[in-house]
C-alpha cells in the first residue's frame, strides 16, 4: 500500500517516528477499526483515528446530537443538532481527513447484529454509556476473535483496559475479559448514567484520547499492551493508578465451565433494581 504525497505530508511526524515510519503508517492505513458510541469517549476517540490515518473507521450509533451533548461531545458542532451522531462524526472526520472511509451503522447493536458488525472490523474501541451493551460487545469481540480497548468514566474518574482472551497470557492462561473485572452485569440505577449524575466535559477528551493511542498501539504493535491491566485515573486528584487483571477460572465466558457459548438476548437484558 503506497502513500500519496499528500498522505506523506499529513502524517510526517509519524513517519520520523522509528517505531512507526512508513511500515507502520501503512499498517493503519490498512487497518479497520470499529467504534461503538460517538458520545463523549467517542467524539475525541474518532478525532485521533481519523488524524493517525486508519484506513477505515466504523462508528456504532443509534441518537441524534443534542444540544446538551456539546459540553463533552467535541466532535459534534451546534449546526449538527438534530442529525444523526454518526452522519454527524463521519463529517467532521472526512473534513479533517479525507483519505480515510467512515462507515455509519446508525443502529443499537443487539445480540443478533453484533457479531457481523464486530467480524468486519480488525480492532473495536467501546466508549458506549451503558453496561448491557458493554457486555455484549465484549462477549461478541471475544467469539469474534477481536481486540477490544475499553474506556469507561464517571463524574471525575476514568478506567481503561484492553481485552482480548481470545489469545494466550504469558503465563499459559487466556488474558481476562470484561466479565474477569464486572461479574455479571449490574442491576439498572447501581451506577447513574451520565445525564444523571453529571460528568466534567474534559474528562472522557482524557480517556477516550488515551483509547485511541492504545488502539493504535495495538494495531502497529508497538509498545505494552493493557492487556490485563486496568487503568484508573482520578481526575480531582490528578493521579493515575494501575492494578493487575488476572483471568476467573469461574467466569462464564472462558471458565472452565463456560455457559455463554453464543450471544442470546437474555445475557443482556438490563434488569431492574429491586
Amino acid at each position: 500500500m503506497v502513500l500519496s504525497s499528500d498522505e506523506i505530508e499529513r502524517y510526517a511526524r509519524h513517519l520520523v517516528l522509528h517505531e512507526v515510519g512508513g511500515p507502520g503508517q501503512n499498517r493503519l492505513k490498512a487497518s479497520k477499526v470499529l467504534v461503538v458510541g460517538a458520545g463523549g469517549l467517542g467524539a475525541p476517540l474518532l478525532c485521533y483515528l481519523a488524524a493517525a490515518g486508519i484506513g477505515t473507521i466504523g462508528i456504532v450509533d443509534h441518537d441524534t446530537v443534542a444540544i446538551s451533548n456539546l459540553q463533552r461531545q467535541i466532535i459534534h458542532s451546534t449546526a449538527a443538532i438534530g442529525v444523526a451522531k454518526t452522519t454527524s462524526a463521519r463529517n467532521a472526520m472526512l473534513s479533517l481527513n479525507p483519505h480515510v472511509t467512515v462507515n455509519e451503522h446508525n443502529l443499537r447493536l443487539t445480540s443478533k447484529n453484533a457479531l457481523a458488525i464486530i467480524s468486519q472490523y480488525d480492532v473495536v474501541a467501546d466508549g458506549c454509556d451503558n453496561f448491557p451493551t458493554r457486555f455484549l460487545v465484549s462477549d461478541a469481540c471475544y467469539f469474534a476473535k477481536k481486540t477490544l480497548v475499553s474506556a469507561a468514566v464517571g463524574q471525575f474518574d476514568g478506567q481503561l483496559c484492553t481485552f482480548k482472551p481470545h489469545e494466550l497470557s504469558p503465563d499459559g492462561s487466556p488474558w481476562p475479559t470484561y466479565r474477569c473485572l464486572m461479574g455479571e452485569l449490574p442491576r439498572r440505577g447501581l451506577f447513574p448514567a451520565c445525564e444523571e449524575a453529571g460528568v466534567l466535559g474534559a474528562l472522557p477528551g482524557i480517556m477516550g484520547s488515551m483509547q485511541a493511542m492504545e488502539v493504535i498501539k495495538e494495531l502497529i504493535g508497538i509498545g505494552e499492551s493493557l492487556a490485563g491491566r486496568l487503568l484508573m485515573y482520578d481526575a480531582l486528584a490528578c493521579r493515575f493508578y494501575e492494578t493487575r487483571l488476572r483471568w476467573k477460572a469461574d467466569n462464564p465466558l472462558t471458565g472452565h465451565r463456560p455457559s455463554i457459548t453464543s450471544l442470546t438476548e437474555e445475557n443482556y437484558l438490563d434488569h431492574p433494581g429491586a
